[in-house]
């Protein structure tokens, strides 16, 4: 929202036009602007929200408590996140040295949401939302721990399940897996 409020302000009242080389103020948006902004800020949030979340859950399985999960896996993956945020932004404030209106609004409006996405929502806001949250942060829905327990299902840990192992004998004859059955 305060991405679009900043774009109002630069394109549809035309504050910064000198700043950003120049543009023809309108009085408007065009309204293909805020759903573009919309639906490439919210994939790209979503990418820093599945790693930050994964590293959590990560510190949180290793250490059981919450709180440090929380500390670790921000302390963990912030500086990645920030540094992916600031590259992102420098692509896309290219953009707006152009001298097509559209593409500069691109250029202010997707460098401001990401920037906003990466610092705000998922350095502040995130961590305190899972703080007040406590345990029930940790929890999956009852239908979703039924679906789970019935067909087997669990997060992969990284280590491969006993039947896929070689051993090493095997291994260095050559013989795969399936073929010692």
């Amino acid at each position: 929202m305060a991405t679009f409020g900043a774009l109002v302000w630069i394109f549809q009242d035309g504050h910064l036009a000198g700043l950003l080389g120049g543009f023809t103020v309108t009085g408007d948006i065009a309204a293909t602007v805020p759903v573009m902004l919309f639906a490439l800020s919210f994939g790209l949030a979503m990418d820093y929200q599945i790693f930050l979340l994964a590293r959590i859950r990560e510190e949180y399985e290793i250490t059981g408590d919450g709180s440090a999960a929380v500390a670790r896996g921000l302390e963990r993956i912030g500086r990645i996140v920030t540094a992916a945020a600031v590259l992102i932004s420098v692509v896309f404030l290219a953009f707006a040295v152009s001298d097509i209106t559209l593409s500069k609004a691109y250029g202010i409006g997707l460098p401001l949401a990401v920037l906003m996405d990466a610092t705000l929502i998922r350095g502040l806001l995130l961590p305190a939302l899972m703080r007040l949250g406590g345990r029930a942060t940790w929890r999956a829905p009852a239908p979703l721990r039924r679906v789970h327990a019935r067909f087997g299902l669990k997060e992969y840990d990284g280590a491969p399940d006993a039947e896929h192992l070689v051993p090493v004998t095997a291994a260095r004859e050559g013989v795969s897996a399936p073929d010692r059955m």
